[in-house]
């Protein structure tokens, strides 16, 4: 289903039906994530991905109102980078231990020292929480920071278009 709504919106002119397609997209991959048992993940992305995001992406089509611009020409040249990159992609991939290899690098180091040191270095009983507040402290006030400057950001625009329409009444 998830590439079928991909093609959908990879053909779709309508920018309010890309926008639901997404919506629709990010909830079922939040789904898949359930199915992986990562429900941390699948609640942020059900709560961002198809939540916030279409309901800020919906707004901001309120206000610009219309249909997506028609492109002058082919555009061959973002396809060929497209596919450059997603082939780039793959290659690094295929120097990946296979899906649960129990001799994978990570099984062997990073993961049993979380394990057996995590309560002595962080005094935190749970390794989830040990792992995402401490040993990834850092990535964590990151990836807050990068929300927080984005929702600032759409303030910022929707406040300055709002400011303009005022001007012209």
């Amino acid at each position: 289903m998830m590439a079928v709504i991909a093609a959908a919106i990879v053909i779709q002119r309508n920018l309010f039906a890309v926008v639901v397609l997404g919506g629709i997209y990010s909830f079922l991959m939040a789904t898949a994530l359930v199915a992986l048992d990562a429900v941390d993940v699948a609640m942020t992305e059900a709560s961002v991905g198809a939540g916030i995001s279409t309901v800020l992406l919906l707004g901001a089509l309120h206000l610009v109102r219309g249909d997506e611009a028609k492109p002058l020409g082919r555009p061959w040249l973002p396809l060929a980078v497209s596919i450059a990159v997603g082939g780039v992609l793959v290659y690094g991939t295929l120097g990946l231990p296979a899906f649960s290899d129990p001799e994978a690098p990570i099984h062997k180091h990073v993961a049993p020292r979380y394990i057996n040191e995590s309560l002595k270095e962080t005094g935190v009983p749970n390794v989830v929480t040990a792992v995402l507040a401490s040993y990834r402290g850092y990535d964590t006030l990151g990836e807050t920071t990068v929300v927080f400057t984005a929702g600032i950001g759409v303030i910022a625009l929707l406040r300055q278009r709002k400011r303009k329409d005022r001007d012209r009444r």
